[in-house]
């Protein structure tokens, strides 16, 4: 059995423990992060110049959308009944006895 050790940096310095990995490995994940968090956020209208109008933007957002959701469930309901019920209705007058 041959003892094969290498000169490799140490992976259990100080800095290398504090980052997680190595600096550079860790430098690029984190800027990943934030370009793919960054267009996350871009999508939902969120400024970085102007955080907190953005965030209070954001929810007034979302609290409109709330209720123009249960308006436009309304209506997608309504629209699907117009086709669904009479469906339904033919099919149990004319279906035939089920023996259950």
């Amino acid at each position: 059995m041959r003892d094969d050790t290498r000169n490799l940096p140490a992976s259990d310095d100080g800095l290398t423990r504090f980052l997680g990995g190595s600096p550079l490995a860790v430098l690029f994940r984190l800027v990943l992060m934030s370009v793919l968090v960054g267009v996350v956020l871009a999508a939902v209208g969120l400024d970085p110049w102007n955080i907190l109008v953005s965030i209070q933007l954001l929810f007034q957002r979302l609290w409109d959308l709330g209720f123009d959701a249960v308006t436009g469930l309304w209506r997608y309901f309504l629209l699907g009944a117009v086709i669904v019920i009479p469906i339904w209705l033919l099919s149990r007058l004319f279906g035939g006895p089920r023996g259950r």
